[in-house]
């Protein structure tokens, strides 16, 4: 995609993340689009420096760059958000131009993309950068409303859940799959 159409879809992103973390439409939730507007929408710019330094959805494209923004707030304790719009325009520039990306850059040049999609310069562009936001935000609603709670069904349905069994093995295992699916252990 262009970097208009980066634009778009990091703001759309933000937003749609505003209500997607905060769905009442409150002060929260436009809390929420402000503390993520700029971080999102710089991270998906981000990437499209390598036009200038490097070779163009090669360098600074890859998985590598990307954990380097999953790690910057994990052990920095800065550039929150920035990751998810570099992770948005990798997504935009494999689903929804032609050309794709290299993914494993440094270590192998091949750029990976899906067999559809379109020109940066087609008319079409918008509209595609469109409906990939709105996938992104649908795999995130996903994973923030949908996911947990399965989890904690899949772990409450468990012979070894939090409760069951007498052996240690049994109960640390159960404890532990009880922590994480958020049950009361």
């Amino acid at each position: 995609m262009n970097k208009k159409g980066h634009v778009l879809n990091g703001v759309l992103l933000a937003i749609g993340l505003g209500y997607v973390l905060e769905p009442a439409g409150d002060f929260e939730t436009f809390r929420t689009i402000a503390m993520t507007l700029v971080p999102v929408t710089l991270g998906a710019l981000f990437p499209d420096i390598d036009t200038a330094f490097g070779k163009h959805r090669k360098t600074f494209h890859s998985l590598t760059v990307l954990a380097v923004f999953v790690a910057y707030p994990i052990y920095l304790d800065n550039l929150h958000y920035v990751w998810i719009g570099v992770l948005s325009h990798y997504v935009l520039d494999m689903v929804g131009s032609k050309r794709g990306i290299a993914l494993f850059h440094p270590l192998w040049d091949e750029e990976f993309g899906l067999p559809f999609g379109v020109k940066t310069s087609s008319s079409y562009a918008d509209a595609v950068t469109l409906l990939v936001t709105l996938l992104e935000l649908a795999v995130v609603a996903v994973f923030v409303h949908v996911v947990p709670g399965l989890l904690r069904d899949l772990a409450a349905a468990l012979p070894f859940a939090p409760g069951v069994g007498n052996e240690p093995s049994t109960a640390v295992f159960g404890w532990l799959v009880g922590a994480v699916a958020g049950l009361p252990v």
